[in-house]
């Protein structure tokens, strides 16, 4: 059943950082890393919201009930020679999936990068997340098969940027 009618989007704002971090621990929680989060709502409301926002967020309501959220931010593509915007996290409380909700919020991401000039769009999904991956496929994303994500954190990180 979809309940079109009863869902919006909106762009978060600094009071809604409590229902952007239970999402990203909600997220975690259903892909299995809940260990590693180490953000706080009080770090989110400074790098959300501060003087230089380091990403944006959008909620997804059915009625009045934030149901979803999509985090992103501005990449750049050199082959392109123009920004795209790559989708950080997209997170729908399992009650309120299937019913156009993720949809609504990835078209509504899409709205921005065309109305940006953007050149595309791009998210990660694991490896497991089967259900994820049917959805991204239904509307037409590709996977990326021939290239691997590469990540630098925390020691690897700083000892690398110790040699500059």
């Amino acid at each position: 059943m979809v309940i079109d009618s009863a869902l919006r989007i909106a762009a978060a704002t600094k009071a809604d950082v409590p229902v952007i971090f239970g999402m990203i621990k909600a997220l975690a929680d259903y892909e299995k890393m809940a260990d590693e989060v180490v953000a706080t709502e009080a770090g989110l409301r400074d790098v959300l919201f501060g003087p230089r926002p380091a990403a944006e967020v959008v909620i997804g309501y059915v009625g009045d009930e934030a149901a979803g959220i999509a985090i992103f931010f501005p990449n750049f593509s050199t082959f392109l020679g123009r920004p795209g915007l790559y989708l950080e996290d997209l997170f729908v409380y399992p009650k309120w999936r299937g019913k156009g909700l993720g949809r609504m919020l990835l078209s509504h991401l899409a709205r921005i990068a065309v109305d940006r000039g953007y050149g595309r769009m791009e998210w990660s999904v694991l490896d497991w997340n089967e259900p994820a991956i049917g959805f991204y496929r239904s509307l037409g994303a590709q996977a990326m098969d021939e290239w691997t994500v590469h990540r630098l954190a925390g020691d690897s990180l700083r000892t690398l940027a110790a040699r500059s």
